[in-house]
């Protein structure tokens, strides 16, 4: 692998710059961070291959930066360096998923040893690296987020296995997309992929939609039927909005599911199946087992893995994206090109909450498209798309103090870097920007754009 990225965190200045020598000389691309927020900061921009951090730190130390990265990127490998280690602090380190631990003074290719193997580990989980497996299995979701590239490298690393997946998250983020991308980076790939809404075929004909039914089984049933289950056999079926799925119908989905078998309505013979489960709800399916409307063993059966999907209002940086993308391809099927947004109808865009999600901004793309007869889709279109409803981001004052670092790193998302538009954005003076961006060790230049 050519030139791995390594993220660096030490809040002593002098090792920051020995150990960066020491690994760019090793052939590491290394990226530095005087501390815990900063090294955040960095991550939000950027996934690396692995990250090393000092245990010991001002402000944020390694366990509790391990901790924010794990919580965000699982599949992230951590190595951690501390003057003050013990057996009993590696053993916890370990079983609390550190990649690795090394105490001071240590011996550099033991250092690189780790480095390498880590580095492996974090390639191998990488959405966007190089293998001898096609990587068009993610082609259909755009994003520039590293939240949502570390679910897709979750989601990479899920659909080699045979594990059931339950994808969570709210309705319009893109869990059939997400599903199909599973199915695609499977070994199932080449087998068929089955749709299916629970909550939107009438219970009495569900069974039949999912398990087929005999001739003659009900009425108006004039002929057999193969059911979605025969249909994605070898392949991969995938139950969106599983949580309205009624009660009586559960028994008999957790049935095929533990006997792999069907039997189609009216018929007592029971049909072998070899069908991969991907489920998809918005409900909290923990509190339906609680209050008894979805059952407890399928609950478990179905959710081996959960992946939630972040709402579109936590990864603004993929608006643009997106809205470049459905524009492009309007302009393909319609043959009417349209050059894009202007800048203040962009920002509307960018800075509305979007409770419908990505379904919902590409409805008001789409919409905007539609009526447009200008090279440029202006703001009015934009406010009528959103029936007139203000799209301006909370002032800094009224957001809680807790989410004040993701705050700020919104705004320089969505303005790549430039404070003055940020600052404008937050309804503050620079001044007073710049000193809750180093409260937050946040850097502007990390959100520049690179072209």
């Amino acid at each position: 692998m050519p030139n791995p990225t390594v993220l660096l965190v030490d809040d002593d200045p002098d090792l920051l710059r020995l150990l960066s020598m020491r690994l760019q000389s090793s052939g590491y691309r290394v990226v530095t961070a005087g501390g815990g927020e900063e090294a955040l900061a960095r991550l939000a921009v950027s996934r690396p291959h692995a990250v090393i951090t000092d245990l010991r730190m001002q402000g944020m130390d390694g366990t509790t930066l391990f901790q924010r990265i794990q919580a965000q990127d699982r599949a992230l490998p951590v190595i951690v360096l501390t003057a003050h280690g013990t057996i009993p602090d590696a053993v916890e380190a370990t079983q609390r998923g550190i990649f690795g631990y090394l105490t001071k003074p240590f011996e550099a290719r033991e250092l690189t040893a780790l480095l390498q193997r880590a580095v492996a580990v974090g390639a191998a989980h990488d959405p966007k690296r190089e293998s001898g497996r096609s990587e068009t299995w993610r082609d259909a979701i755009v994003t520039a987020s590293p939240r949502m590239e570390s679910l897709l490298s979750e989601a990479g690393l899920v659909a080699q296995s045979e594990a059931s997946v339950l994808l969570l998250g709210e309705s319009g983020t893109g869990k059939e997309l997400l599903a199909r991308a599973i199915h695609l980076a499977s070994p199932r790939r080449e087998r068929p992929f089955v749709a299916i809404n629970c909550a939107a075929i009438p219970e009495q004909l569900l069974e039949s939609e999912l398990f087929g039914h005999a001739k003659g089984a009900f009425t108006g049933a004039v002929g057999a039927r193969k059911g979605l289950f025969q249909t994605a056999d070898g392949g991969t079926l995938f139950l969106d909005e599983i949580g309205d799925m009624p009660l009586a119908l559960q028994v008999k989905l957790l049935r095929v599911l533990q006997d792999r078998e069907v039997r189609p309505v009216g018929t007592s013979q029971a049909l072998p199946v070899d069908v991969r489960i991907v489920s998809a709800t918005h409900r909290e399916l923990e509190a339906a087992v609680a209050d008894g409307s979805f059952r407890n063993d399928l609950y478990y059966r179905l959710n081996v893995v959960s992946l939630a999907l972040a709402p579109l209002r936590e990864r603004r940086e993929d608006i643009p994206l997106l809205v470049h993308h459905v524009l492009a391809s309007l302009g393909t099927k319609f043959q009417r090109p349209v050059n894009g947004f202007t800048p203040e109808a962009m920002e509307m865009l960018s800075t509305f909450d979007w409770p419908g999600n990505v379904r919902q901004l590409m409805n008001v793309v789409e919409q905007c498209y539609a009526l447009c007869t200008i090279p440029l889709i202006p703001a009015s279109l934009v406010a009528r798309a959103l029936c007139d409803k203000p799209a301006a981001i909370l002032p800094y004052a009224e957001a809680k103090n807790c989410f004040e670092r993701d705050y700020l790193v919104q705004l320089l998302k969505i303005t790549q870097g430039h404070v003055a538009e940020a600052a404008r954005l937050a309804n503050r003076n620079r001044t007073e920007f710049y000193r809750l961006l180093q409260k937050h060790g946040l850097s502007p230049a990390l959100f520049k754009s690179s072209d």
